[in-house]
Order: C-alpha cells, then sequence, then structure tokens
C-alpha cells in the first residue's frame, strides 16, 4: 500500500517511522488510518470537485469532510495533486452551502436519497438537514487553511464569496432565533435528541444577547439550550478568518467590517453569559445556556467542543477560564467523562455510557502542553483500536472490542493529526 502512495505522504509517513523506529504496531496504525480516507472515502468528481463520504454512512457531513481531510493540508504545501483535491471539496462545500445553509449533510448526486425521507425542507441533493452552527464553521476554516498551507487563491471564487454571505446572513437570522427564524425540524418516533421541542421550533432562548443560535450539536444531537458556546467559539474563529480573507483576497472592506462586527458581538457574549461560576471549580465556560440564564454544565466528544478551543484558535479573555474548564470537563464533574480499565476520557450522550470517543483523546493530546502527555494518549488510542487497526466512534473503557462504528474517517484523521504533532509537524494555521 505505501508503495502507490504520493511522494509527499511517504515523505511524512518516513517522519513518523523514524520517531516511532522502536514501536511498529504504532507506524503501521498510522500508515492504515492516515492511507484509509484517501483509499476508501475521497471521490473526485466530473466537475472537478471533491465529494468525501463520512465512512459507513454514504453521505458527505460539511462537518467530517474538513476534518478527515485536515492532515493532508501538510503535505498539500508540496504536492499540487492533494492540493486539487482540497480546493475540489472546497468548491463543492460551499455549493452545498448555497443551495442550504441548514443542512448538514448532503448526497453525491441529486438522488433523492435521505437518512428520514419524512423531514421538510429536503431537496434530492440533501441527506440530512440538521442545522448546526459548526457545519457553517468548518468549510471557512478549511477554505482559510487551504490559502494559508498552499498559497491557493482560487477556490476563493464567486460561490465562495456568496457561500460567506449566506452564511453571514444566516448567523444574523439565528441571533433573533425566535422572532426571525423559519427553520424547523421534527422527525417523528425516533430519539428525544433527534428532533426538536415546540413543533420543530426547538427549546426557548433570548434573542438579541449576541450569541447565534444552533438547533444540533456536532454530534448531530438536539441542542438542550439553543445557545451552544463551543459551536459560537468557533464561530468567532471563522469570522476572524473572514474578516483576513476579505482584506487581504477580496479586497472588501465591508465584508470585512461586518465579520468583525459580528465577531466582536458573540466573543463579547461568550465572556459574560456563557461562563459561571462553579462552587468547585470556579469560573468555566457552559456548553449550552439559553440567554435566561439556564445553563448545561458538561462537554461532549465531538469537536467543536471545550476541550478543542484552544485546537480551534478561540481567543479567550481569560486564561484561568479555560484552565479551570478543561481542568472541570476532564473531571468526574463532567457527566460524560468515564474511566474505566482500559481508558479514560469524554463521551456523548450520542453513544452509551462508559463509552469515550477516540476523537475527545486526539483532542486532548493535541491541546496538550506536554509531549509526555501526547505520547500516552497515543498509546492509548493504539492500545484501544478492538484490534480492527483503526479508531472507532465510542468504545467501552473497559473492553475496547466493543464499540460504535465500524469505519469512521474522522477519528482516524484526528489520530494521523496527533501523531504527526508529536512529531514536531503541524498545519499552518
Amino acid at each position: 500500500m505505501k508503495e502507490n502512495l504520493p511522494e509527499s505522504l511517504k515523505k511524512l509517513i518516513g517522519v513518523v517511522e523514524e520517531k516511532f523506529a522502536d514501536d511498529p504496531e504504532m507506524v503501521q496504525l498510522f500508515i492504515t488510518c492516515f492511507t484509509n480516507t484517501l483509499d476508501t472515502t475521497v471521490k473526485k468528481m466530473p466537475d472537478g470537485t471533491t465529494h468525501v463520504i463520512t465512512g459507513d454512512i454514504p453521505a458527505m457531513w460539511l462537518r467530517d469532510s474538513v476534518a478527515q481531510l485536515r492532515p493532508y493540508l501538510i503535505a498539500a504545501a508540496q504536492d499540487s495533486e492533494i492540493a486539487d483535491l482540497l480546493v475540489g471539496l472546497s468548491k463543492r462545500q460551499f455549493f452545498f452551502i448555497n443551495h442550504d445553509p441548514y443542512a448538514n449533510a448532503f448526497n453525491q448526486e441529486a438522488n433523492g436519497n435521505h437518512w428520514a425521507p419524512e423531514d421538510i425542507g429536503m431537496s434530492d441533493w440533501i441527506w440530512e438537514r440538521k442545522y448546526e452552527i459548526d457545519s457553517l464553521c468548518y468549510p471557512v476554516q478549511f477554505a482559510y487553511l487551504i490559502w494559508k498551507n498552499t498559497g491557493r487563491t482560487d477556490h476563493f471564487d464567486e460561490n465562495f464569496v456568496n457561500g460567506i454571505r449566506t452564511i453571514l446572513n444566516v448567523w444574523k437570522t439565528e441571533q433573533y432565533h425566535e422572532e426571525k427564524s423559519e427553520y424547523r425540524f421534527e422527525r417523528k418516533g425516533g430519539y428525544f435528541l433527534d428532533t426538536l421541542s415546540r413543533e420543530g421550533k426547538g427549546a426557548l432562548v433570548k434573542s438579541g444577547v449576541g450569541l447565534i443560535w444552533s438547533a444540533f450539536r456536532p454530534s448531530d444531537d438536539a441542542c438542550v439550550y439553543g445557545y451552544l458556546i463551543p459551536s459560537n467559539m468557533f464561530a468567532t474563529v471563522v469570522l476572524g478568518y473572514v474578516e483576513t480573507i476579505a482584506k487581504e483576497i477580496l479586497k472588501d472592506e465591508e465584508l470585512a467590517k461586518e465579520a468583525a462586527q459580528m465577531k466582536k458581538e458573540i466573543h463579547d457574549a461568550i465572556e459574560t453569559i456563557g461562563i459561571v461560576s462553579s462552587w468547585y471549580y470556579g469560573k468555566i465556560y457552559a456548553y449550552e445556556t439559553d440567554g435566561y440564564g439556564q445553563y448545561l454544565l458538561m462537554d461532549d466528544a465531538n469537536v467543536p467542543s471545550l476541550l478543542a478551543m484552544d485546537y480551534l484558535g478561540y481567543e479567550a479573555t481569560d486564561r484561568e477560564v479555560v484552565e479551570s474548564t478543561r481542568k472541570f470537563i476532564l473531571s468526574n464533574g463532567n457527566p460524560y467523562y468515564f474511566e474505566g480499565e482500559k481508558a479514560k476520557g469524554i463521551g456523548s450522550p450520542h453513544t452509551y455510557v462508559n463509552y469515550i470517543w477516540h476523537i475527545a483523546l486526539a483532542i486532548q493530546g493535541l491541546t496538550s502542553k506536554t509531549r509526555e502527555e501526547k505520547l500516552e494518549i497515543l498509546k492509548t488510542m493504539k492500545a484501544t483500536d478492538g484490534g480492527k487497526g483503526m479508531m472507532h466512534e465510542g468504545f467501552d473503557v473497559n473492553d475496547p472490542t466493543k464499540y460504535t462504528r465500524e469505519w469512521f474517517s474522522w477519528p482516524n484523521a484526528l489520530f494521523c493529526e496527533l501523531m504527526l504533532d508529536y512529531c514536531g509537524i503541524r498545519v499552518k494555521k
């Protein structure tokens, strides 16, 4: 398999082989995970765009597709063919955003396939129409990172500009969800986190507080309170990217000003109503709030998460709040933190009790300040692959052979990113 790879990927594998010469199993796990995404999930389309399925579900998530291809940004700096694939994905993402910015997952063709055919507002392109802030954040982040890592700007075309304006319009609307939004989502006869209350409108939030409402989390589970703090954090980061792109590439001062203003509104709101006082941990970020004073203290394995705020690039006002939040979410204070005989870490209400996620382990490693912790997490990930030679969604902390999702490309990519990070190789931001 390695012999048929592009030279750019062989070079990266070579660095890993050198750094982990005493651990051939770790090297083989990296090679398998690193090559699996390109081999099994990526398809170049006749129009030059790139379609990327998430794994064992035959659809492309805006979020997952970015996360899956992110490690290849490093190789794309010296490999024009890989760069073409990444640019092709970016163009396809913005085509989908312009088609429907409230959808989270799309089909390879306009074939009418749907996760749930009875969902409202569907088109033949749409696999699922769950509105999530992060589904609009990730494509902006990816477009920016392509530019920073390859120098390419050809994806900043009219389709991209229209997509950015669409995103800003959606977010402005969803800052006043109660009064202005027409988005609804109801799914009959299923799990309560798979639908929205109040005939599809979702739980009541206070409008005009500066935060953006999100129907669903990056797990595709419904929010309990509509202001999802990690996703709003991510929105401030990508609005900064929009401001930079607008100034340096598009030469559009009006767009840059609009993005900067929205970034400030959201950031100010996060740093006020998004922070709560815990008697044990001190001031920490809430996971969700409603603007009225109700909030949820937890973290979820899926990214954006509170654990991932530094990884995503969120600029907190007070680093003590960041550190206190990290202590909280990596403790039994977080209802989705689990410890067992084989591993400990963050899971999700999306999966079983005592199941933690490889995604969260990788993010913990990528945000760790020490190489020792990064290495320990890599060893834990290797030891909990369930004997399959790849990462999974969730796994039992006492028995890693019990896991969810046989084929899930996102955690494979994050494992590879952590391996490269440990070797001193990182995506340019």
